[in-house]
């Protein structure tokens, strides 16, 4: 079905319980079926990492998705269930083991192996040019509660430079998708009434290991975090990517990590194929089967994963084999 064709999305959308969409760039293609859903009470997942596309849904359907009862989930995919689903289990266990959130929560990226395809450099080309057109969004994304709607908080840790961890042993650099997921992590904070906290910090970096040699590759890394995620060489079109033994091969491991008064906590949020395509593929397919068919007693509106779905998506994700999260508790 073309991604234009308005008549025929609302009639899908009448027909269907849940609708799964990749479509990116979503800037360009993805609006109409958000407005589909939207108004007939359909609900929708998506795995779009492109905030000016989310904020402009926020604005523009929020309303008609709570009057309707329509799930609107965007950010079901690698950006950002790790980020937005570790972070909601770590404060979950800080606040039942230590009897409040994590004021101050780093996200640390310990391995990765993936590669870029074509669409997501569309997209981000998308939201560049967007920023481009429209000066004005382009100083309100800056912000780290661009999502959080109507909030604004402390002054965030920049996570742009290379910073020596000295708490968790090693140096870090930027990473390319901390931009997205630290929004929807606040967005989710104030969807779940604040429960991180008015004051919560949160930042994502890449870790690079300890000594000089750590040194160097985080300061790389800071002088050109889209170089080092892009690659050497032509960049992919949109339609290529990595191959199925690429797929096959790649992997994550995220650590999210909050510590108070001498006590700790660390959720460690693993994935089993490429970040982008390998699991990003399984993460959407159970974001949409959690809220078919699991008790997710969400109302009609426009969520996060983690304010949406919570714990039965943790759970269904780990039960299929598609995401883990492992505890390490120092309390």
């Amino acid at each position: 079905m073309d991604a234009a064709d308005e008549a025929g999305l609302r009639d899908l959308a009448k027909r269907t319980k849940v609708i799964i969409t990749a479509i990116g760039p979503y800037t360009h293609y993805g609006k109409p079926l958000v407005a589909a859903c939207a108004s007939a009470g359909t609900d929708y997942v998506d795995l779009t990492g492109e905030s000016n596309f989310i904020r402009e849904m926020i604005d523009t359907y929020s309303a008609q998705a709570v009057e309707s009862g329509a799930r609107i989930v965007h950010s079901c995919g690698f950006d950002s269930i790790p980020s937005d689903l570790g972070v909601f289990r770590l404060q979950q266990l800080a606040t039942e083991h230590l009897g409040a959130p994590f004021e101050r929560v780093k996200g640390r990226v310990e391995g990765m192996q993936g590669a870029a395809s074509g669409g997501t450099i569309a997209s981000m080309m998308a939201v560049g040019q967007a920023a481009e057109e429209n000066p004005e969004i382009a100083a309100q994304m800056v912000s780290p509660y661009f999502l959080a709607v109507g909030f604004e908080g402390p002054t965030q840790p920049a996570g742009n430079e290379a910073v020596n961890d000295e708490e968790l042993g090693s140096w870090s650099g930027p990473f390319v998708m901390a931009e997205i997921n630290t929004k929807n992590v606040h967005r989710s904070n104030m969807l779940l009434n604040h429960s991180y906290g008015k004051g919560f910090l949160y930042d994502e970096m890449m870790f690079t290991g300890p000594g000089a040699e750590g040194e160097a590759i985080a300061k790389a890394i800071a002088a050109d975090p889209l170089g080092t995620f892009v690659g050497e060489g032509e960049p992919p079109t949109p339609g290529e990517g990595p191959s199925k033994e690429e797929r096959d091969a790649g992997d994550f491991t995220i650590a999210y990590h909050g510590s108070a008064h001498g006590k700790s906590i660390t959720v460690r949020v693993a994935g089993f194929q490429d970040p982008g395509y390998g699991s990003t593929s399984k993460q959407l397919a159970e974001s949409a089967l959690c809220l078919l068919r699991d008790d997710v007693p969400t109302g009609g509106g426009i969520w996060t994963p983690a304010s949406a779905m919570a714990m039965p998506l943790i759970q269904r994700l780990q039960e299929q084999g598609v995401v883990s999260f492992t505890d390490e508790l120092n309390v």
